[in-house]
C-alpha cells in the first residue's frame, strides 16, 4: 500500500517476511478493489503466534503497526521486545485467543487491545480491574465481542443472537471502548466459499444492527476483525476491517518456537 515503506528488491524476495508481507498487502488491495473498496479500509493484524521476538521485529520493521497473540504467555515474553513502540503509538498489539479471568493483569499490561471478549462476567471483571487502574476515558481498553457464527463447539465465541445484547452490555461498562466484532471463519477446507461467506456476512449484519440501535458506547463498533490467511479475500468482500494473517507472513509455524 502507498503509506508502506518502500522496500529494496532483496527485501521483497518472497523466502523474506517483508517479501511475504509485499504478497499479502497485495492481496489485501486487490480484494478490497474487487468488492468496491478503498485498501486503506482493511487494516492487516499480524498474528505472531509461537513466533520469536526477532521474527516479530522483523515484521515491525517492514512496516507492521498491529500485531495479534493468542497466548497470553507469549503476549507476555515479547512484550519487552516492542514495548517502545507501543509507548510511543507506533504499534498496537492485540490478544486474539480467548481470555481465562486469572490472566486480565498480564494481558491489561502489555495488550492494547482484545478481540475475543465473550461474556459478560468476563467483561465485567476486566471493567473493574481498569477502573481500579484509572483506565478509563481515553486510557480505556479496546475490546471486541467474539461471535462464533459457524456454531462449532471447538470455537469461543458467543452465539449471534446473543451478541447485540452482550455489545450493548459491554459498551456501557466503565474502562472499556467497544470497538467492533470477531469472529473465526469455518475452514474452507471444510466449507464450501458460501458458506464462509455467510458467516463473515452474518457478522456484518451484527455490526450494523448495534450501530443502528444508537445505544451509548456503541457508535465506536465499527470494526470487523475476520478473515485469515486462507479466507482474506471472502473476508473483505463481507466488509472485514482488520484481517490477521499469521502463515502467510512468516511461512509454516515452527515445531518448537523460542518467544524470545
Amino acid at each position: 500500500m502507498s503509506d508502506q515503506p518502500q522496500l529494496t528488491p532483496a527485501q521483497q524476495s518472497p523466502g523474506t517476511v517483508a517479501g511475504r508481507l509485499a504478497v499479502v498487502r497485495e492481496r489485501i488491495a486487490t480484494a478490497a478493489e474487487a468488492a468496491g473498496r478503498r485498501p486503506d479500509e482493511v487494516r492487516l493484524l499480524v498474528a505472531t503466534k509461537t513466533q520469536t521476538a526477532d521474527a516479530v521485529l522483523e515484521a515491525l520493521a517492514a512496516g507492521v503497526d498491529l500485531i495479534g497473540e493468542n497466548r497470553v504467555q507469549e503476549l507476555v515474553a515479547k512484550a519487552p521486545a516492542v514495548a517502545d513502540r507501543v509507548a510511543d503509538g507506533a504499534l498496537q498489539v492485540h490478544m486474539i485467543g480467548h481470555l481465562q479471568r486469572n490472566k486480565i493483569n498480564q494481558v491489561l499490561a502489555t495488550a492494547t487491545g482484545l478481540e475475543t471478549l465473550d461474556s459478560l462476567d468476563l467483561a465485567r471483571a476486566i471493567s473493574e480491574r481498569c477502573v481500579r487502574d484509572d483506565r478509563t476515558g481515553d486510557q480505556a481498553l479496546d475490546v471486541m465481542v467474539q461471535v462464533n457464527v459457524t456454531g462449532e463447539e471447538s470455537k469461543s465465541g458467543v452465539e449471534p443472537q446473543d451478541a447485540a445484547a452482550l455489545a450493548t452490555a459491554v459498551a456501557a461498562l466503565p474502562g472499556l471502548r467497544l470497538t467492533g466484532f470477531m469472529t473465526i471463519g469455518a475452514r474452507l477446507a471444510d466449507s464450501p466459499e458460501q458458506t464462509v461467506r455467510a458467516g463473515f456476512a452474518r457478522l456484518r449484519t451484527i455490526r450494523d444492527e448495534v450501530l443502528a440501535s444508537g445505544a451509548p458506547g456503541t457508535a465506536s463498533a465499527t470494526e470487523l476483525s475476520m478473515g485469515m490467511t486462507g479466507d482474506l479475500e471472502l473476508a473483505i468482500a463481507e466488509g472485514a476491517t482488520i484481517v490477521r494473517v499469521g502463515t502467510a507472513v512468516f511461512g509454516p509455524r515452527p515445531v518448537t518456537a523460542t518467544t524470545l
